[in-house]
């Protein structure tokens, strides 16, 4: 009985090991997972806050250009440098947003993240959205 008891206990030790050793290994894959999917809800909010800026730039242009027209009946606007300035800043954040969502893709790319794990981002990204967006309203 005492052999089949050291055994036991040996078998026991073993297993315990080989489960500790398993546990570190899908915990290191974990945390790596989630710095990855970190990176990518960080960059999913600047895109957000981006979007936004469009948003404000676009309606700050619009209100230019209806001011013009109503105001001093001007709807060409060659030479305007004020319009053109805001165009510009509407373009170059439409480029930021573009080379975000590069980064996006070069992240997943990189660390062969599925689409259903860059889904629970998005959904927590959308989330953090809106709570964001009922704090600044």
């Amino acid at each position: 009985m005492s052999k089949l008891w050291d055994d036991l206990k040996h078998n026991m030790k073993e297993w315990s090991s080989a489960a500790v050793e398993k546990a570190e290994e899908v915990s290191k894959v974990a945390v790596a997972k989630t710095e990855e999917l970190t990176k990518i809800s960080k960059i999913k909010l600047e895109i957000h806050q981006l979007q936004r800026d469009s948003r404000r730039a676009s309606e700050v242009l619009g209100k230019l250009a209806y001011g013009h027209a109503k105001d001093a009946n001007m709807v060409n606007f060659t030479g305007n440098a004020e319009f053109y300035s805001h165009v510009e800043k509407i373009d170059n954040i439409k480029e930021s947003i573009a080379n975000k969502e590069n980064e996006i893709d070069q992240i997943k790319s990189q660390y062969n993240l599925g689409e259903e794990e860059v889904k629970e981002i998005e959904t927590l990204s959308k989330v953090l959205e809106e709570e964001t967006e009922e704090s600044n309203d």
